[in-house]
């Protein structure tokens, strides 16, 4: 009971506490909502608050930290892209994100390959993140170690007049952050626009980078029963210098320098995309719906790498699909089951081309091809509350993933063109033991897969042309226990889970630069996931923490000599530790503190170099005010609140042993919104 507060105000204050930690409310585990609790699996649903959130909202990083089994690093490098990885899988990934897929208001952002992009959610539109692992994530096909999804907000109902906001900030290391945005509508139909723009500096030497992004989203209800989803986004990132990364002696004695190479060759990169998609929801009956999408984009990319024959890499891609699924509610001796079948087909198409870098600027033509990745997947999900108190999942998914390369500057060597397909049936099954109305307990047990991404096939070993086509997809077997409790004002989340993977994908040496990949025979992945959160009178507190041992379970002959059983797998960190305290000072003013701790991070097969372990605390202030009717937050925040110099971020498996990047030192942000 809270000190001063009277025993029935501090009965409902708990009983509020307690159906607002019951009512989160989910979509990836199911495919239909439900509350987060009765979820049967590992979920996570980060709720976002875009007018109120003492952050600027330009990386995913800001807002999932507190999310156990989640490794997710600001790389301070837009040439790169975040890091992102789930319970070990991802981790190896250079650029982008592999390994976990990313959906968008239920468009895909991850590519037919399992390449995906993070950069592209606008998080001055979300709502709500939710990051889904485990075996049921396996449901979601190709390099689904776990599932991030971002819903934006929808339109409010606002007839009378739209919402208008304005947003602006800066910071340290040349940090400007503007946004504007407009929404509103009816019943029937509504929208929200959002723009923003950010720039920055860079903490480190020959890092600065711009970018523009543009989210619409369009809800059309024409009847009860139907409801219609456009969205639109557009991705401009024209400037994005890459600063490469540093050996350990180097980041010792300056980790904010620049390695000569990118200074000659003007390494960056330039990224537009643009995209429109269309979601459709519609009840054919009191216990039958029907989900469907369809979409489509352009993407453009060119990147300077840090050497001249073939140094600069130019992409050209098309990319599009749709999918639709049938679930279909009833009772079974006056017991819910739920069950849903669907397909899906996705399809990316790219031209890819090589130039020598003459100091930053295209030189000859050395590579010219038509890449083509695509697949076909059909998929069933059963969900059945056989017993008052007992819950069973099944579900399966097959999937068809084909890749094809067309050499167009060596047609006359048909050996450096070709095909290959990969074929994976992928089962899920699980049980939940509804143990009491504050007590779930659960167990799932599936297999998955993950392809290697065009990219990671791109180069033969030994430099020979052509693209390594030999490359067999990584599978793997996943176990889960957990519980969740809630009481009072309270939350619990824990989980015990392995992963036992066959052909993981791994560094097999580098030639001219190139990153080139062969499979490794065994690899596990084990470890505990735990979390508390609970709301006080006035104060919010959260703690989540990660125990990750992911190590070889075979030898092979790595990039650096032989890799012998039982070293860990490199950019995984052993333990992870957050935790945050909001307090409100007043009712209009709010501050918070977190910490983010890691242990040490090895960034190579071999184990013989690792990034160093730390702590860092971030601190925040905000106050909401009125100003001529129109609301207004003032925020502001320091982040590496004590300056602890740390690597932010690994690059595993570096040729040149440039394992690390830079976290910044001591930033401090501030920034308006006005919302009226």
């Amino acid at each position: 009971m809270a000190v001063g507060m009277p025993p029935l105000q501090a009965q409902a204050q708990a009983q509020e506490d307690t159906g607002r930690m019951l009512k989160e409310t989910v979509i990836s585990a199911s495919r239909a909502e439900q509350r987060r609790f009765d979820a049967p699996g590992a979920i996570d649903a980060v709720q976002v608050d875009p007018f109120r959130a003492a952050s600027p909202l330009v990386n995913l990083s800001e807002l999932m930290g507190g999310v156990p089994g989640l490794q997710i690093r600001d790389r301070q490098n837009f040439a790169q892209d975040l890091q992102l990885s789930v319970r070990g899988f991802g981790t190896r990934s250079t650029f982008g994100v592999r390994g976990v897929r990313i959906l968008i208001d239920g468009i895909p952002a991850t590519m037919p390959d399992g390449q995906g992009q993070a950069a592209t959610a606008s998080l001055v539109s979300a709502q709500r993140i939710e990051l889904l692992r485990g075996p049921l994530a396996q449901l979601y096909g190709n390099a689904a170690g776990g599932v991030l999804q971002v819903f934006t907000r929808d339109p409010p109902v606002t007839p009378e007049k739209p919402d208008y906001s304005l947003s602006g900030g800066a910071g340290a290391n040349g940090q400007r952050h503007f946004a504007a945005g407009i929404a509103g509508g009816s019943e029937t139909l509504g929208g929200v626009l959002d723009v923003s723009r950010y720039e920055t500096d860079g903490f480190r030497d020959h890092s600065a980078a711009r970018r523009v992004q543009l989210n619409a989203k369009v809800v059309a209800r024409p009847s009860a029963d139907t409801q219609l989803t456009g969205v639109v986004n557009l991705f401009d990132q024209p400037l994005a210098e890459d600063p490469l990364g540093l050996t350990h002696a180097q980041f010792n004695q300056n980790p904010r320098q620049v390695v000569a190479g990118a200074l000659v060759f003007n390494t960056r990169k330039t990224v537009e995309q643009r995209q429109a998609g269309l979601v459709l929801e519609h009840r054919l009956a009191a216990g039958d719906t029907l989900n469907a999408r369809v979409y489509g984009g352009a993407r453009k990319v060119d990147q300077k790498l840090a050497f001249q024959t073939n140094g600069v890499v130019n992409l050209d891609r098309t990319y599009g699909g749709v999918g639709a699924s049938w679930t279909h509610a009833m009772q079974v001796n006056q017991l819910p089951l739920r069950w849903t079948v669907g397909v899906e087909a996705d399809q990316l198409n790219e031209t890819r081309k090589g130039f020598d870098n003459l100091g930053g600027s295209n030189g000859l033509l050395r590579r010219h091809e038509d890449d083509t990745a695509r697949n076909n997947d059909v998929f069933g999900q059963l969900d059945w509350t056989f017993a008052p108190d007992w819950q069973a999942i099944a579900g399966v998914r097959a999937s068809r993933v084909r890749f094809s390369v067309d050499d167009r500057f060596n047609q006359a060597a048909s050996s450096t063109s070709g095909s290959v397909e990969y074929r994976q049936t992928s089962p899920v099954v699980g049980l939940v033991w509804h143990a009491g109305e504050t007590l779930n307990v659960y167990a799932n047990l599936g297999t998955g897969f993950e392809t290697p991404t065009l990219a990671e096939s791109a180069y033969r070993p030994n430099g020979a042309p052509g693209p390594n086509l030999a490359l067999k997809a990584s599978t793997s077997t996943q176990g889960e226990i957990g519980v969740k409790l809630r009481s009072g004002r309270h939350s619990f989340d824990g989980a015990l889970f392995e992963a036992r993977s066959q052909d993981e994908i791994v560094s097999s040496q580098s030639s001219g630069g190139r990153a080139i990949f062969q499979n490794a025979n065994r690899t596990t992945r084990r470890g505990i996931e735990a979390s508390w959160s609970a709301r006080w009178p006035g104060l919010d507190t959260r703690i989540a923490y990660t125990l990750l041992d992911a190590r070889f379970k075979s030898p092979f002959l790595g990039a650096q000599g032989l890799v012998p059983v039982g070293n860990r797998l490199p950019g995984v960190p052993r333990h992870s530790l957050f935790a945050d305290v909001q307090a409100s000072v007043s009712d209009t003013a709010k501050a918070g503190l977190e910490m983010r701790m890691e242990s040490k991070t090895y960034v190579n097969d071999l184990n013989s170099d690792a990034a160093p372990g730390y702590a860092v605390f971030n601190a925040s202030l905000s106050r909401e005010v009125r100003l001529n009717g129109a609301k207004v937050v003032l925020y502001g925040r320091v982040d590496n609140l004590f300056g602890k110099n740390h690597a932010g971020s690994v690059i595993v498996n570096d040729a040149n042993g440039r394992y690390f990047e830079a976290a910044p030192g001591r930033r401090l942000f501030v920034g308006a919104r006005t919302l009226f």
